[in-house]
């Protein structure tokens, strides 16, 4: 609703009446005005330093590998609708329901079915750990014997490199040219 406000004017004495619209106040998040402002084209707006909506934040944790992830999913969605089921099965159950039986025995039925879809999850990440290695810690000794065995790898391609330069420049014969 709007306001009048009366007002005299000292010369003539004629008195005039002046309707204002309600004003509309800025929303109190981030400044942003809630609509039209009717103060005559001046907006209250409230300066505010930006703020994001959220902070990323770097992964604890390393994300699942593929097959794994789906496993998991599979699993909780088959762990989900059997709890469901055992809900429904007991709700019937206490209300007399013709449906309490047939329940009862889906619900044990998808309980071996998520035991499967558990068990699915576990073999999946130990078959992707064996195919793909397992990752290490830096202190782990299975670290320390790769790193000596490349270490002795590179040295016998160098020598193997070495050789064949020496082969190479020496003429064909093998041999240094003084011993």
């Amino acid at each position: 609703m709007g306001t009048a406000e009366r007002q005299e004017a000292p010369e003539n004495g004629v008195r005039t009446v002046r309707t204002t619209a309600p004003r509309r106040r800025a929303a109190p998040v981030h400044g942003i005005p809630a609509g039209p402002d009717m103060s005559g084209g001046r907006k209250a707006v409230r300066e505010e330093p930006y703020r994001p909506l959220w902070v990323e934040e770097p992964a604890r944790r390393r994300r699942l590998p593929d097959p794994v992830r789906t496993s998991a999913v599979r699993a909780v969605l088959i762990i989900a609708v059997t709890l469901l089921q055992a809900m429904v099965a007991f709700l019937c159950t206490l209300a007399g329901s013709w449906l309490a039986f047939p329940m009862v025995l889906s619900s044990v039925a998808s309980t071996v079915v998520a035991t499967w879809g558990a068990l699915d999850v576990w073999v999946t990440r130990q078959v992707w750990n064996q195919r793909h290695g397992v990752v290490s810690t830096p202190s782990s000794t299975a670290r320390a014997l790769r790193r000596e065995r490349r270490k002795a790898r590179r040295q016998v391609r160098v020598t193997e490199r070495a050789q064949e330069r020496i082969r190479r420049q020496g003429g064909g014969t093998g041999q240094l040219s003084h011993p």
